[in-house]
C-alpha cells in the first residue's frame, strides 16, 4: 500500500486528533481550538453554519499535494475516530462532471492508491458508486460494506428538490424504509411525498404525506460522512442548506484556496505549505518565469526550454519526456489553436506527430498514455480543456500566448506543470524546476499576474517570493536560462517590479539612492514605474500615496512586499549555495551495539510486556440512558462519550451469534502495534474481557454494542503502560549507572539547503534577519521573548548561520530523545569556529517545570558527550545571575572555548 508523505500523515493525524476530541468532549468548538493549539497555530473562530453537532473542517492543500488520496484516508479515519462504525457511508462531492468521472474510475479500480486504502481498512468490502448508480444500493449492503457515492455538488444544490434524481421517489429504495419503526428518531427529518412527486412518478393520492423513497432520504437516515473537493466553491447559503438536507455526521473539505472571509470562511484545520510539497518532492520549484513582448518569442523559447530539458532527461535514471503545454486563444483571438500549431510546424519545424490538440472539439489526447516511452507527444495545445482533472507529471513548461490575467484557465494550466515526475527529486537540477513563458502586452507585468495565479492556487505571499524567479530574455529574445553544455549561465534573480500609477508619485522627500531605483514613463495617461532593488519604507509610502483608492493601494502594497521578500530570499545562505554544519545525534551502546536513541530503542530497553501489567479497566460502567461510560485508570478519570450509538448501531443485529473470541479477535486486529507481541495482546485482551464480564450489568452484547469506546479504552490503557516502560527504558539508557552515551560520526543530522518544509505562519516582521540559513522562517512572531532571542542570535558575532528548527517534520528537524517524545530545540546555530550551538528558549513561567527539566538534562548530556564540538543552552530572558539572553550565550561560547 502506498505510504503517505510526511505532511499527508500529519494531516491525517491532525484529523484523528480533532475528531477524537470532538467525540470525547462532545464540544466541537473546544476540539477545534485545542487541535489548532496543538499545532502551535493562532486561535481561529469555529463557525458551524447551522451544523451545531457536526464537525465541519477544511484541509488547505496546494495544487499537487494529493487532496484525493488524503480524502480516501480521511474516510477511514472518520469511521474509526468519530463515526464508530465498521462500514461508513460517504457522499463524495466534486466540482465538475469531469472530475466526478475520474474520481469514480480511480476509486473503483483495484490497486489504485485511492481504492487501496479503503480495501485494506474495510477488508475489501467496499462499494463505490457514481451518483447515477445509487439505486444499486441494497439494504444488506448498509452496515456490511463501506459505501462511497461520488456526485457533483450541483446535483444536490437546488432550492426546489422536485425534478432532481437525488431527491426523486424511486421504488428501488422502498426496502430501505419498509421496516422503519414508527418511533424512529429520524422520521421527522425525512422528506415526504408531495403533490409534485405524485404527478412526476404517477403515485396514487394515498402516498401523499408518506416518506419519500429517495436517495436523499436514505442518506439522511444513515447520516453520511461528506467529503467536499474544491470546497471554496461550496460556501453559499444555498450550499449549506443543501448539505443539511442529507444530515451528515461530519463534513471534511479539501481545497487549495479556502474561503477565509469572516462570514462564509472555512474552518481550516490543517494547512500544507508549498515548501512542504517541495521538500517531499511532490512539486517542481522554483518556477522560472520568462516574459516576452510577443507571442512568437514566448513559443520559441518554450521550444528551446523543452528541448534542453529533454537532453537532461536522457541522463536521468527514470524515463522522462518533458512536455510543453501551450495555451492558445479562443477562435475570436489572434493566436488560435490553428495559428499556434502552424507556427510550431512551419516556423520552428516541429514534427506534427509530436503535437496534440486538446480542446472541447479536438480531443487528440483521448486514449493516449503520455507516460509510455513509445508515445511521441512533446507539445500539447489547449485553451482550457486541461484546466481540471488532467494529470501528467511530464509537463514541465507552460506557455501562454495571451494576457495571463485575462483568463482563470491559466491558473489551472500552470498547476499542471508543477507535479514532480514519480514524486522524487531528480539528480539534474533543471528537472526539479517548472518553467513559464508568458507573452505580455504593454509594460512587463507577467510576474505580477503570475503572482496572482500562484496565490489563487494556495501559495502564501512568502512562498511566492521564495519560489518565483524571473529570467530576462537576452540576445533577441532567446532566454539566457541555459549555457553551453547545459551549464546554467546565471541564477534567475528577482525581477524588477513594474507597477502602474494613476498619478505621478511625489519624489521630493526621497534620497538619491531611492530615486536611482526608479524608471518612470507615461503610457496612455498612466505612469509606469519600474523599480529595481529593495524598496525602502519612504519609497513605499511615496508610491502608495500616488495610488489613490484603498483596494488599489492594498494590491500595490502586496506586490511591494513580495518584491522585497523575493530579494531577501535570494540573499539567504541556502540560496547562495552555502552549507550548514553537521549535528551529531545522541547514541548509546545497547547490548554491545551502538544505536541511535529513539523511542523504539528506549522502549526495547524498557521491555514493554503487557502481561507484566494488570489487564483491568477500573470502574468501567455502561449507562444506556446517557450513552456514556467512564474508565478510571491509574487514579485519573477519563470520560468517553458514545457517538450517537442509537444512530449508528443496528439494534436488529443478532448479537447472540457474536462470541467472546470474536470480540477478542477484533480487539487484536484493531489494537495491533509493532512493539506488542500478538500472543501477548490476545492474552491481555482475553483477560481484560473476562474481567469486564464479571462486572454487574455488563454482558457480551453490551460490550459488542459499545466496542469502539471499549477499543479506545484498551488503547489508552496500553498507551499508559507503554509510557511506564518508556520512562524506565529512558532512564536506564541515558542516565543509568551502566549507560554508555556518546556521539558518533556514524549518526549525524545535516540540514539540506533544498529541504526546509516550513508551514505558515511565517515571520513577516520589519527586522531583517541576516544569518538565517533559509529564506523563510516558520512560526516566529514579530514581537515577544522568543523573537528577541532570535534577534540576539542573529546579532552574535560568533554565529555564522542559524536555523529556526522545525517541529515534527520528519527528516527536516533536529531532535533529541525524551522519555515519551522527541525534543525539538527552538534554534540551531553554526558558529564561525565550526562548533554547533543549540538554543532552547524558555519563558520564566516554564523554566522550572518537569518538561523543561527533562529537556535541559538531555540537552546538556548531548553537549557533554560531544567533547566540545556542541553546545546547549536553555536560555531565559534573564537568568539568576541577571544576565540577558545575549550574555548567557556569549558566556557559554567563550567558557567552552577556554575549556
Amino acid at each position: 500500500m502506498l505510504t503517505l508523505k510526511g505532511y499527508q500523515q500529519r494531516a491525517i493525524d491532525t484529523l484523528d486528533s480533532f475528531l477524537s476530541k470532538a467525540r470525547d468532549r462532545q464540544n466541537i468548538t473546544e476540539a477545534y481550538a485545542e487541535t489548532l493549539q496543538g499545532q502551535g497555530l493562532p486561535p481561529l473562530a469555529y463557525r458551524d453554519y447551522g451544523f451545531a453537532d457536526v464537525p465541519y473542517v477544511c484541509f488547505r492543500i496546494p495544487t499537487g499535494g494529493g487532496k484525493t488520496l488524503l480524502a480516501s484516508h480521511a474516510i477511514v479515519t472518520a469511521a474509526k475516530s468519530y463515526l464508530d462504525v465498521d462500514f461508513p457511508i460517504t457522499l463524495w462531492l466534486v466540482p465538475s462532471n469531469t472530475i466526478r468521472q475520474q474520481t469514480v474510475e480511480a476509486l473503483k479500480k483495484p490497486g489504485h492508491p485511492y481504492r487501496e486504502k479503503l480495501d485494506f481498512a474495510f477488508n475489501h468490502q467496499v462499494l463505490v458508486l457514481d451518483i447515477d448508480e445509487v439505486t444499486q444500493i441494497r439494504p444488506q449492503d448498509i452496515g456490511q460494506k463501506a459505501i462511497v457515492v461520488v456526485s457533483t455538488l450541483a446535483n444536490l444544490r437546488v432550492n426546489d428538490t422536485s425534478g432532481r434524481k437525488v431527491y426523486a421517489y424511486h421504488e428501488n429504495f422502498e426496502p430501505h424504509f419498509a421496516k422503519l419503526p414508527p418511533n424512529h428518531p429520524y422520521l421527522d427529518r425525512l422528506e415526504k411525498v408531495g403533490a409534485a412527486d405524485i404527478q412526476e412518478v404517477g403515485l396514487s393520492a394515498q402516498e401523499l404525506g408518506k416518506i419519500k423513497y429517495s436517495f436523499a432520504n436514505l442518506l439522511a437516515l444513515h447520516r453520511p460522512l461528506l467529503i467536499v473537493d474544491e470546497a471554496h466553491n461550496a460556501r453559499t447559503s444555498l450550499t449549506f442548506d443543501t448539505l443539511q438536507r442529507v444530515h451528515p455526521a461530519a463534513i471534511i473539505e479539501f481545497t487549495a484556496t479556502p474561503n477565509t472571509s469572516t462570514t462564509n470562511g472555512s474552518n481550516i484545520l490543517y494547512h500544507v505549505s508549498a515548501a512542504e510539497l517541495k521538500a517531499e518532492e511532490m512539486i517542481k520549484l522554483p518556477i522560472i518565469l520568462t516574459e516576452h513582448q510577443n507571442w512568437q518569442d514566448a513559443v520559441r523559447d518554450t521550444v528551446i526550454t523543452r528541448n534542453k530539458l529533454a537532453l537532461d532527461a536522457q541522463k536521468d535514471e527514470a524515463y522522462i519526456r518533458p512536455l510543453a503545454l501551450l495555451q492558445a486563444e479562443a477562435k475570436n483571438g489572434e493566436v488560435t489553436v490553428e495559428v499556434l500549431k502552424a507556427y510550431l510546424t512551419d516556423d520552428l519545424h516541429i514534427e506534427a506527430d509530436t503535437i496534440a490538440i486538446a480542446t472541447g472539439n479536438q480531443r487528440e489526447l483521448d486514449g493516449l498514455n503520455l507516460f509510455d516511452p513509445a508515445c511521441p507527444i512533446e507539445y500539447i495545445i489547449t485553451i482550457e480543456a486541461l484546466k481540471e482533472g488532467w494529470d501528467c507529471s511530464f509537463a514541465y513548461v507552460f506557455c501562454s500566448v495571451k494576457q495571463v490575467s485575462s483568463s482563470k484557465d491559466a491558473e489551472q494550466l500552470l498547476g499542471r506543470v508543477l507535479r514532480m515526475p514519480f514524486a522524487r527529486r531528480r539528480m539534474i537540477e533543471d528537472l526539479n524546476r517548472a518553467y513559464a513563458h508568458l507573452a505580455t502586452k504593454g509594460f512587463a507585468n507577467a510576474a505580477k499576474e503570475l503572482t496572482d495565479k500562484l496565490i489563487a492556487m494556495g501559495f502564501e505571499e512568502m512562498e511566492v517570493a521564495a519560489f518565483l524567479r524571473q529570467q530576462a530574455p537576452v540576445g533577441g529574445g532567446q532566454t539566457d536560462l541555459f549555457g553551453p553544455n547545459g551549464a546554467e549561465v546565471s541564477k534567475p534573480v528577482p525581477a524588477a517590479l513594474v507597477i502602474e500609477l494613476p498619478t505621478m508619485p511625489n519624489l521630493e522627500h526621497l534620497d538619491e539612492a531611492d530615486k536611482r531605483q526608479l524608471a518612470i514613463s507615461e503610457d496612455n495617461g498612466a505612469y509606469v514605474v519600474r523599480i529595481s532593488g529593495e524598496v525602502s519604507e519612504p519609497l513605499q509610502q511615496a508610491l502608495l500615496k500616488a495610488v489613490g483608492k484603498k483596494p488599489a493601494q492594498e494590491a500595490i502594497a502586496r506586490d511591494l512586499r513580495i518584491h522585497n521578500q523575493s530579494i531577501q530570499a535570494q540573499q539567504s545562505p541556502s540560496e547562495r549555495g552555502e552549507s550548514f554544519g553537521r549535528l551529531p545525534l545522541l547514541c548509546a551502546v545497547i547490548q554491545d551495539e551502538l544505536e541511535l536513541v529513539e523511542p523504539e530503542t528506549i522502549l526495547e530497553n524498557g521491555q514493554l510486556n503487557l502481561l507484566d501489567y494488570p489487564a483491568k479497566l477500573n470502574n468501567f460502567r455502561i449507562q444506556e440512558t446517557s450513552n456514556s461510560f467512564s474508565i478510571d485508570m491509574d487514579g485519573k478519570e477519563i470520560s468517553y462519550h458514545i457517538a450517537r450509538q442509537n444512530e449508528v448501531i443496528n439494534l436488529n443485529d443478532d448479537l447472540l451469534e457474536v462470541t467472546e473470541q470474536d470480540l477478542i479477535g477484533w480487539l487484536d486486529r484493531e489494537c495491533k502495534q509493532a512493539d506488542v507481541m500478538q500472543r501477548d495482546l490476545i492474552k491481555f485482551s482475553s483477560l481484560l474481557i473476562n474481567d469486564l464480564l464479571q462486572t454487574a450489568n455488563i454482558n457480551l452484547t453490551a460490550l459488542v454494542r459499545n466496542k469502539y469506546p471499549l477499543l479506545r479504552a484498551v488503547r489508552d490503557l496500553i498507551g499508559l503502560y507503554r509510557k511506564r516502560a518508556q520512562k524506565t527504558g529512558y532512564q536506564q539508557t541515558l542516565f543509568g549507572d551502566d549507560a554508555q552515551v556518546l556521539l558518533s560520526d556514524e549518526f549525524v543530522y545535516r540540514f539540506s539547503p533544498q529541504h526546509y518544509p516550513a508551514r505558515p505562519p511565517y515571520y513577516a516582521g520589519r527586522y531583517k534577519f541576516q544569518k538565517h540559513f533559509y529564506p523563510i522562517i516558520e512560526d516566529l512572531k514579530a514581537q515577544g521573548e522568543e523573537y528577541e532571542c532570535a534577534k540576539a542570535i542573529d546579532s552574535l558575532p560568533e554565529v555564522k548561520v542559524w536555523i529556526r528548527n522545525l517541529v515534527r517534520r520528519d527528516h527536516a528537524s533536529f531532535w533529541l530523545p525524551l522519555a515519551h517524545n522527541r525534543f525539538y530545540p527552538d534554534f540551531v546555530c553554526e558558529l564561525k569556529d565550526g562548533r554547533m550551538l543549540v538554543v532552547e528558549y524558555k519563558g520564566e513561567a516554564y523554566a522550572s517545570n518537569d518538561d523543561s527539566a527533562e529537556k535541559r538534562a538531555v540537552g546538556e548530556l548531548w553537549a557533554k558527550s560531544s567533547q566540545g564540538r556542541c553546545l546547549f543552552i536553555m536560555a531565559l530572558e534573564q537568568d539568576s545571575d541577571g544576565r540577558n539572553v545575549t550574555r548567557q550565550m556569549q558566556d557559554l561560547i567563550f567558557k567552552e572555548r577556554r575549556t
